[in-house]
């Protein structure tokens, strides 16, 4: 006969998920990946110009979103020389152009961008063209990523909090409606749900006020700052944030409603069932918060939108039904007393098969964004999200795996239960009220079939009488709670690489932005030729640069160089290239003397390939030497 309340012990899980968001949140968050990437410019990085341009044009792989500060000109004083902010360019989402100052001077200017992904993640960087000549600039560009700023650090843990208290608050949900209505009643319980509500709706006000920041890459005092939030909740991802807020306060009402027609006035459970109003209202506000996440991260840029945002919300959904709900009923049959009550075997049953359907929906939508945002096979080992990808598939097949053992071995526990005289009408009855993975020593029964999560529930020792199990069920009692910790363990790290493969730039865009960089080329091409005109003192070196060095208008600057080294002046550099293969040239770059080097800024060459670079160098009246070599010329970029 039971006699006292021996002390209630945390559940495992919930032991498992407070230390990995107190992990989370000592350890900060890195930076988050671009998300997009710069596909071309006009001017083009390195370029030198006769004369000053107009605008300065950016373009990106996908749509960007644009602030005051997204591009600045900085003169070689560091003095900004764009006075308007940017706009997209002729209407194209994926640009942002700016319009330069009238008279600007000769000199390398410099162009600083920072911009906003349509999955809501801050890219940044910078490039240099030349007015008439390059010079020295002190223009100061940041030379870290986007994220990696105060704000941006901070933003990255509470988007960790954020999505814990999703699952909590789902899942503990889920289970309530779903599987055990007088759950609702039990103060473990209540607390999950008042946790899951809290982290998500404390995390989602500050990642309101973090946000303007985060994207300007400004202080953190700017969060409070009403002008910067202003601009915040008018976007995409500040006004899926205050659309979440709302309906955080209609979950708070429905909770508080549903929490007094769960419980009498003494606290105690009655039989209480939710109506279809409820459960409807419940899905409702569920899919509503999940598409807060959908509608303004990875799934509302790339293709198939339309297919991939609720795609995105149905995994949202499942991973917190399961990873939530795995909690919630470890937290149940944790619920112990004398008074306490209790758990019927169908209650577990109906979570296993929830978490079943679960898992089968986490999987169908998880190929499918796979596909999506990584692109190829190859793209798994060679992006930074490939490989975090398959961190995530490894969790995944270890946790069921572990749940798997759990399953065999709640089979194995409920045998030595039955041939200890409970027969099998009697198990379908038996309540759980005391479970091992609890600590406690009564018995549970329950299916053995569904997660590992839903064996925990036919932890089962004996009987409701207090009948002892066989001696076999305590070891096996005990590798069950090993497995179903496990199982709650990589459940845990499965929702923490989640949140990380959010802030990791996808595998399509990854090998995107890599393929428009290899287009481009090199905004430099510099080559060095040795001559010797034959005469003492007259050979040396002489170095070309062209610049971009692809089809188009190009600079090409040339520099004499002593055989020891130093810089030499000569009366006279001509260079003709020629394209061999199609039988073009030789076009002459007419080279202009610069006072120290040869330059000419208007050389156009029609078409991409190898061309052959005929340089002449005249060192005296008579003195001359001609030397040739290979310079590639690249196309446009695309």
């Amino acid at each position: 006969m039971h006699t006292g309340s021996p002390p209630v012990r945390t559940p495992l899980a919930v032991l498992a998920l407070v230390a990995a968001v107190a992990a989370l949140l000592l350890g900060g968050a890195g930076a988050a990946s671009a998300h997009s990437g710069l596909t071309g410019s006009d001017p083009a990085d390195g370029s030198v110009l006769a004369s000053a341009p107009p605008y300065v044009t950016l373009t990106f792989t996908e749509t960007v979103g644009l602030s005051e500060d997204s591009v600045r000109v900085l003169s070689p004083d560091n003095e900004r020389v764009n006075p308007r902010p940017a706009q997209h360019a002729d209407g194209k989402g994926n640009t942002g152009r700016v319009q330069l100052a009238d008279g600007l001077a000769q000199g390398t200017y410099t162009v600083a961008w920072r911009v906003v992904s349509a999955d809501g993640h801050p890219i940044s960087g910078a490039f240099t063209f030349s007015v008439g000549k390059p010079s020295e600039t002190a223009a100061e560009v940041p030379d870290t990523a986007a994220g990696d700023t105060a704000a941006g650090r901070l933003h990255g843990v509470f988007r960790h909090v954020a999505y814990s208290g999703l699952a909590l608050l789902v899942g503990a949900a889920a289970f309530v409606l779903v599987c055990l209505p007088r759950a609702g009643a039990l103060r473990p319980v209540r607390r999950l749900l008042a946790a899951g509500w809290a982290a998500l709706a404390v995390s989602t006000a500050a990642l309101l006020l973090l946000r303007g920041p985060y994207e300007t890459g400004g202080p953190l005092t700017a969060a409070f700052d009403p002008a910067v939030l202003g601009r915040t909740v008018t976007g995409k991802a500040g006004g899926a944030l205050v659309v979440r807020l709302l309906l955080l306060g209609a979950a708070a009402v429905l909770l508080r409603r549903a929490a007094r027609r769960a419980a009498d006035p003494d606290g105690r459970a009655e039989e209480w069932s939710p109506g279809r109003r409820v459960r409807w209202a419940a899905a409702g506000l569920a899919a509503g918060l999940a598409l807060t996440w959908a509608a303004a991260e990875h799934a509302a840029a790339g293709i198939q939108v339309p297919l991939a945002v609720p795609a995105s919300v149905l995994h949202l959904l499942a991973m917190g039904v399961w990873l939530g709900g795995l909690v919630t009923l470890a937290a149940v049959l944790g619920s112990r007393g004398a008074g306490g009550p209790a758990v019927p075997a169908s209650a577990v049953g109906r979570f296993s098969a929830l978490a079943f359907a679960a898992v089968a929906v986490l999987a169908v939508t998880g190929l499918y964004q796979s596909w999506r945002q990584v692109g190829s096979w190859e793209a798994l080992t060679t992006t930074s999200f490939g490989r975090t990808l398959l961190v995530k598939t490894a969790a995944v097949i270890l946790m069921l795996w572990a749940a798997s053992f759990s399953r065999r071995l709640a089979g194995r526990v409920l045998a030595a239960v039955g041939t200890g005289g409970t027969t099998g009408a009697d198990a379908g009855a038996e309540r759980v009220r005391e479970p091992a993975l609890a600590g406690a020593g009564k018995a549970a029964a329950g299916p053995a079939h569904g997660t590992g999560a839903a064996a925990a529930g036919g932890e089962a020792a004996g009987g409701e009488d207090g009948t002892p199990a066989p001696d076999g069920a305590d070891g096996q009692r005990r590798r069950l709670r090993r497995t179903v910790a496990a199982e709650a363990a990589l459940g845990v790290l499965v929702l923490t690489v989640t949140t990380l493969l959010t802030g990791t730039q996808p595998g399509r865009a990854a090998v995107k932005s890599a393929e428009a960089a290899a287009a481009r080329g090199p905004q430099v091409r510099v080559v060095t030729v040795p001559f010797d005109t034959g005469t003492a003192g007259h050979r040396g070196t002489v170095q070309i640069t062209l610049s971009p060095g692809r089809v188009g208008e190009n600079s090409v600057e040339a520099v004499v160089f002593t055989e020891d080294g130093g810089l030499a002046a000569v009366p006279e550099i001509r260079l003709n290239l020629t394209q061999t293969e199609l039988d073009i040239g030789p076009v002459d770059a007419k080279l202009t003397d610069r006072k120290g080097y040869w330059a000419a800024y208007d050389l156009r060459l029609p078409v991409p390939g190898e061309w052959t670079a005929a340089v002449t160098v005249r060192t005296g009246d008579i003195d001359q030497a001609t030397v040739r070599a290979a310079v590639p010329v690249t196309g446009r970029p695309k």
